[in-house]
């Protein structure tokens, strides 16, 4: 059960309607009796009820991780009795694994920095330790969200510590898909190496290509992007935890720093280093906006690379008919037989998502001031909507249609016999001018170009067929007679 169906679950079994009452530095707050979080989260679910969606659970984990971390730290260095950093963690490690998911429910679009969010998480894991000492939620004097789950830590650095983490995450999944996609595209070039075609540039007539050389490119075009997604995505492994408000790291134990990025990498399996400048890693989302940058790029490429197979794939009695893509379902509700492109134009669709959601990232980038950017939570919440877009729409894409793209060489031999871009191999043998006053006059009468060339006796029958041999005019060389 998903963290939505969760929530309308509880509040159908009254979870909404029964409440304790917690408080904060602002007084007295009624909270769902049932829930974990506690008074602060309670004010921003009423305060910012702006469009329900709720953060990436990859952003919780990646908070979790944080907390979990800073606990052990802080136990180990003798200031968090061990008794309440044990069940501190143990309620982290619960949340880690998705079984408070439904407790995380701060709009994304909420106060800047991200407080709300990092109190979300203080608060849930704060009330979970309690019970998990058989002590009542909202008991603060034994566990604290603030004084306890938070300690040695601030907003300042933990949500751009999480971001870093939650894309560190969450983008495995989309490297693995792009290898995917990647590898099928170059098993295609090689499957459609012998299927010789006109190739097209200005959507006119061109010289001859393979059907394998298109696809070659497109698998050179997703490699690529992900090389270069792998890259910007290496660079999130520093990170600005211990910096505290403002980057000073005050209330931070001088040994904190070190231990945390250890236990940080023990805990997520990534090489975590510190930040070489504390104050850039509050102050600057640069890493962040490369990577979502680097999603932006290659969904440029990818949208260009959907346009070719729905154009390739065009009519099939009045478009190209070049490739043929499984049918998944029907196209149309009144044109009976009609099968459209529909994987190729989800894939359009998702690709113009992420690039607008990089526009969200870059302007909240550039939004900060000072020792801060306070426009966190919608760069995590865009940045999270650019993988979760780009990995289930290129799962779907490769799944339902690239694996299932076969040639249809019998068009594509019709259109390359017809096409005058062949007579670019006449310009070594009879001239530019002479070969397009051959083209002239074919488009004309429409006869070939093999016929006018006979004609006016520039070749032979058999020189004819040796120069204009399409598979020798797919490589390099220089046609002779």
């Amino acid at each position: 059960m998903d963290r939505d169906a969760k929530l309308e679950t509880s509040r159908s079994e009254g979870f909404m309607t029964k409440f304790r009452i917690e408080k904060d530095s602002l007084g007295e707050v009624s909270v769902p009796e049932k829930a974990y979080w506690g008074a602060q989260t309670q004010r921003a679910v009423e305060n910012f009820p702006v469009s329900g969606h709720l953060a990436h659970m990859g952003f919780v984990w990646a908070g979790a991780a944080v907390k979990r971390a800073a606990a052990i730290v802080n136990r180990d260095l003798g200031l968090l009795p061990h008794d309440k950093a044990d069940a501190i963690i143990k309620a982290v490690i619960e949340v880690m694994e998705g079984r408070l998911d439904d407790q995380f429910v701060v709009d994304v679009y909420q106060a800047g920095a991200g407080t709300s969010h990092n109190m979300n998480l203080n608060e849930v894991i704060a009330n979970r330790a309690l019970e998990i000492l058989g002590r009542p939620r909202g008991d603060v004097s034994y566990i604290s969200p603030n004084d306890h789950v938070n300690m040695a830590q601030s907003t300042n650095d933990v949500i751009p510590t999480s971001i870093r983490l939650f894309i560190l995450h969450d983008s495995l999944e989309l490297n693995a898909i792009l290898a995917q996609v990647q590898t099928t595209f170059k098993s295609k070039a090689a499957q459609f190496d012998r299927v010789l075609k006109s190739g097209r540039t200005h959507l006119q007539d061109a010289v001859p290509v393979r059907l394998g050389q298109e696809f070659g490119a497109y698998a050179e075009a997703v490699a690529r992007g992900a090389q270069r997604i792998s890259q910007m995505r290496e660079s999130l492994s520093e990170i600005g935890l211990g910096g505290s408000a403002a980057g000073t790291g005050l209330n931070v134990h001088p040994e904190y720093r070190a231990r945390v990025v250890a236990a940080l990498t023990e805990i997520t399996g990534f090489r975590i280093r510190p930040a070489n400048d504390y104050f850039w890693a509050m102050q600057s989302l640069a890493p962040i906006v490369d990577f979502s940058a680097a999603l932006r790029n290659i969904a440029i490429e990818l949208s260009r690379i959907m346009n070719d197979l729905r154009l390739l794939a065009s009519g099939p009695s009045t478009g190209l008919d070049e490739i043929l893509l499984p049918a998944v379902q029907p196209g149309s509700s009144i044109m009976p037989g009609k099968v459209n492109p529909v994987l190729p134009e989800m894939m359009n669709m998702v690709c113009f998502s992420v690039i607008g959601f990089h526009e969200t990232v870059a302007w909240a980038a550039a939004a900060g001031q000072l020792e801060l950017n306070v426009m966190m939570p919608v760069v995590a919440y865009a940045v999270g909507e650019q993988m979760k877009c780009l990995t289930g729409g290129l799962r779907a894409f490769h799944r339902k249609c690239l694996l299932g793209i076969e040639p249809n060489e019998d068009s594509c031999r019709g259109f390359l016999e017809r096409s005058f871009g062949l007579a670019t191999a006449l310009n070594p043998i009879i001239g530019y001018l002479n070969a397009a006053e051959v083209v002239k006059q074919a488009q004309l009468t429409g006869r070939s170009i093999k016929e006018i060339v006979l004609e006016k006796g520039y070749l032979t029958e058999e020189q004819m067929q040796r120069v204009l041999d399409p598979l020798h005019l797919t490589e390099p060389g220089i046609p002779k007679k």
